[in-house]
């Protein structure tokens, strides 16, 4: 299953690339940089500055700047990771930035019920714009 990020919400895309991935299917998610977080643009980039800031530069929490990474990480947050079922399921999962040449003739599915559409007002940010806030040399 090919799924294109392209103004969906991160968060209902994780969560449904994780359920078909504890099922067994193979997931690979293109445009990973135009996803969408909804919230507040002040809000959404202090929480993520602030998480930046947390622990120890050598021992972590470490917080991916790339965004094909930062979705990934997302996903494994809705897995259960540190299971066998999870581990596996995970390793199913495949996030990339733009289309690879090898999807470029396959059919792109998207989500429905993950669409921007679905939210009432319009502060929303995409992760590409949160991961340059971050620091991504993209």
């Amino acid at each position: 299953m090919i799924i294109d990020a392209t103004n969906l919400i991160l968060g209902r895309l994780a969560s449904f690339a994780a359920k078909q991935a504890l099922l067994g299917k193979k997931i690979d998610i293109v445009n990973c940089e135009n996803a969408i977080i909804t919230g507040n643009k002040k809000w959404i980039i202090a929480r993520h500055k602030q998480k930046r800031q947390m622990g120890y530069p050598l021992k972590g929490p470490f917080i991916k700047r790339m965004p094909e990474r930062y979705v990934s990480r997302v996903i494994r947050g809705m897995l259960p990771y540190k299971q066998a079922k999870g581990r596996q399921a995970f390793e199913k999962i495949k996030c990339y930035i733009g289309i690879p040449e090898k999807f470029k003739d396959k059919k792109l599915e998207t989500i429905k019920h993950a669409d921007v559409s679905k939210v009432p007002n319009l502060r929303y940010m995409t992760v590409k714009e949160v991961c340059k806030e971050m620091g991504a040399k993209i």
